[in-house]
Order: C-alpha cells, then sequence, then structure tokens
C-alpha cells in the first residue's frame, strides 16, 4: 500500500525500518571523510575569508575549478549509474554527503545543484540514450548542470509558469522562449533542465537544454547576502531550439518531475543544515 503523507505521525512505525548513525558502513564514513578533506584542503585552504566570502561575479573560474576538482573525487556523480562514470551512491550515504559538504560554505550549493536537481531528472526519467549522451560529461563536470523552473511569475506555483515551447511543424525541434530567474550554476552552466508548457498545455513538459543550442541569454549575477560563492543568475530563451528528443520523460509530465526532484533536494537540504549546525557546535554532536 503507498505511503501518505504525514503518515509517520500517525502510523506506528517498525523500529527495523530506522537508520541510525551506527549503522553506518567503513566505506561510507571513509566517503564522508573524503568530502571534508576535500572542503578542508580546497576550500578552507584559500584562507578562511576568501572562502567564505566568494563573490560569484569575479570568481566562478575558482568556482567551476573547484567543481572540476571535486569531480576527479568522483564527487559529481553521486547518483549515477556506475555504467555512465558515477560512484550510484545509495540515498542515506547522499545524505552523508549532504552533512560533510556543509563544511565547503556556499560551494555546496554549487556541487548540489550538479548532483542533484541538474541531473536527477536525466537519471530518474531520461532515456538510455539521454543518459549516455549526458551524463557521463555530468559525473566528470565537463558539462556543469543546471535547473531551470522559477519564473518571475511563478515560484511556488511552478506549473503556473509562462515560459513556452513550440513544435516545428516537422515535428522535429522545440523552440522555447521564456525567462527563468534565481538559476544556480546557471552563470557557467552546459546543461539547463528547463521547463515548459507545450504550446496551450496545462502542465509543463521537461527539457534537456544545451547551451550550445543558441538562443540562450544570461542576466547578471545577482546581488546575495549569502551563497556568494555560487552562480546565480537569471535565464533567458529566445526562439531556443530543443531537439525533439529531449523531452524528457513525456509531454504534460514535467511538474511531476520537477516535485520529486525538489522533494529528494528537500530532505538532503536538511542534511546539509544539520552538517552546518554541527560544525558550528549549534546542536548535539562532534563538530568538525
Amino acid at each position: 500500500m503507498p505511503l501518505k503523507g504525514g503518515a509517520f505521525v500517525t502510523d506506528e512505525t517498525n523500529y527495523n525500518d530506522v537508520f541510525l548513525p551506527e549503522d553506518w558502513t567503513e566505506e561510507q564514513l571513509m566517503i564522508r571523510d573524503m568530502v571534508k578533506d576535500f572542503c578542508l584542503q580546497e576550500i578552507h585552504g584559500l584562507g578562511i575569508e576568501k572562502a567564505a566570502a566568494l563573490d560569484a561575479s569575479k570568481d566562478l573560474d575558482l568556482i567551476v575549478s573547484m567543481l572540476e576538482k571535486s569531480a576527479e573525487l568522483g564527487l559529481c556523480g553521486l547518483s549515477i549509474d556506475k555504467e555512465y562514470g558515477g560512484m550510484d551512491l545509495d540515498f542515506n550515504t547522499g545524505l552523508l554527503f549532504g552533512e560533510a559538504i556543509s563544511l565547503g560554505f556556499s560551494f555546496a550549493t554549487t556541487i548540489g545543484a550538479q548532483t542533484s536537481i541538474g541531473s536527477l531528472p536525466i537519471v530518474f526519467y531520461g532515456t538510455p540514450e539521454q543518459k549516455q549522451k549526458y551524463l557521463p560529461g555530468i559525473a566528470s563536470a565537463k558539462l556543469k548542470a543546471s535547473y531551470c523552473l522559477t519564473e518571475p511569475g511563478a515560484g511556488s506555483d511552478a506549473n503556473s509558469g509562462k515560459t513556452k515551447a513550440t513544435l516545428s511543424t516537422d515535428g522535429k525541434t522545440y523552440l522555447l522562449n521564456g525567462q527563468k530567474m534565481w538559476i544556480t550554476n546557471g552563470g557557467f552552466a552546459d546543461i539547463f533542465i528547463v521547463f515548459a508548457k507545450i504550446e496551450d498545455d496545462k502542465d509543463l513538459s521537461a527539457f534537456i537544454v544545451e547551451k550550445a543550442f543558441g538562443g540562450i541569454t544570461l542576466g547578471k549575477e545577482e546581488k546575495k547576502l549569502g551563497i556568494k560563492g555560487s552562480s546565480t543568475v537569471q535565464v533567458f530563451f529566445n526562439n531556443c531550439p530543443v531537439p525533439a528528443e529531449n523531452l524528457l520523460s513525456k509531454r504534460g509530465e514535467g511538474f511531476k518531475i520537477a516535485l520529486n526532484i525538489l522533494n529528494t533536494g528537500r530532505v538532503k537540504l536538511s542534511a546539509g543544515a544539520i552538517g552546518y549546525s554541527r560544525r558550528n557546535g549549534l546542536c548535539g554532536g562532534n563538530r568538525y
């Protein structure tokens, strides 16, 4: 029987289903320590003030360099199958990664977009051909990934987005037109997971869009109060041509894809918040 939201409050929990920190394997803890060592050497090694206050508008090259270095350790392919160059980690290990990467300040946002919202739509919903074409590059960070959902008039109500995809008369190409905002990694991304409505559809569809397709313009880097060591821009699509085979899943299933991906990201974000709190002694547990 499928689980219902909030059932954990009313149903009796089987204690055998509860995962405890004591259940971590030696291999999982080694991955955690590798992530922590990376943060200490590559980010904290820059000097605590510079690492904590990187200005994305000036240091995109540095952010990209760190992402590529993390990929050399396999950290950009957490959930990607091994056949595509990834680590194929289970969800719990992914949470441990999220807790440990919080040591990396706002770089956690950059690599989080690469390993989660920027790639999981392809991991979960891509065809074998789409996976073979894009996932190896994402796992190696040769392709930097981002996720384009939010619009100026569509935030929490994402399905009200106005970005349109119009299918050509020969059925081979979609033309994308619209605007997206708050796009993490957008300033240097090669791949955009874009949500748009095909013509007059009620629900969104999802597309894999390459920057090389053309018709894409980037806004200036946002001036933010925090997470300055990450890129956040607006992305504009003006008759951006997307091959029909780059439609993810089926027409009209984009909203489902968006919610499922965001739901996994929310859980991972909580792990990162716990990691940051532990590092600063704000909650129980050893400091990093």
